[in-house]
């Protein structure tokens, strides 16, 4: 039985760097599916227009960017609120950057493989975020997170993660048996839900963080969209 009161720490197989381009391709195919239609890119677009408010010049930073789909569904947004907007997406696994660098219309420099600890803007994002990213980490890791994403954004960050819960787990788990042609998202899918969190961890871990003043909201289909706004 699965105890979903508290967050697993089994490691997913995307986590590991000898994954073949061709079977991450796949899975970054399918999490874009994943993502189109069961509402994760609508939550990303909502945290983006709430920190982007009507400013028409904007630099926005993805870290954990995988495929990009993330910063495709930015890019169309703004294509046709005709925004001018920079896109930078940081990872650490050459394999997905190199799937975003052909599959996004963003700048090839502007894709950085890296720890994202390590990067170093000469002027800060407007922007930062990241989507079903923070579940890779602990809570000691996640407040370094927190805290460098305080630090390289000027006008905030957001955050887009899975609500660990039971009706989430045992949906994705049979439907990534039914439909899916990945053995990474047959995998990870359903592990990705018991690393998720429970609002009152997301309270604890920001607190812990030293951050305040943030909201945190419920999405569909099981998942929390944290804002972090920058006073002034």
């Amino acid at each position: 039985m699965i105890d979903f009161s508290k967050r697993s720490c089994q490691k997913e197989l995307l986590d590991r760097d000898d994954i073949p381009f061709a079977d991450i391709e796949i899975n970054m195919k399918e999490l874009e599916f994943i993502n189109n239609y069961l509402g994760g890119h609508a939550i990303t677009i909502e945290g983006y227009k709430r920190l982007a408010k009507y400013k028409k010049q904007l630099t926005v930073c993805e870290i954990g960017c995988g495929g990009g789909d993330n910063l495709n569904a930015i890019y169309r947004c703004c294509s046709k609120q005709l925004v001018d907007l920079k896109l930078i997406g940081i990872d650490i696994n050459s394999v997905c950057i190199e799937f975003a660098r052909k599959n996004t219309p963003i700048s090839d420099e502007n894709f950085i493989i890296s720890d994202y600890k390590k990067v170093h803007f000469d002027k800060k994002p407007d922007i930062i975020f990241s989507s079903l990213f923070c579940h890779h980490f602990n809570d000691e890791e996640l407040n370094t997170m927190l805290q460098w994403m305080k630090t390289n954004s000027k006008f905030g960050f957001f955050i887009n993660d899975l609500n660990r819960h039971p009706l989430a787990y045992y949906f994705i788990k049979l439907a990534t048996k039914i439909f899916s042609r990945s053995y990474l998202v047959k995998n990870d899918a359903p592990l990705s839900v018991i690393r998720g969190f429970k609002k009152h961890e997301w309270k604890t871990i920001l607190n812990n963080a030293g951050i305040t003043t943030y909201s945190i909201k419920w999405k569909w289909a099981f998942r929390h969209l944290i804002i972090v706004e920058h006073a002034g």
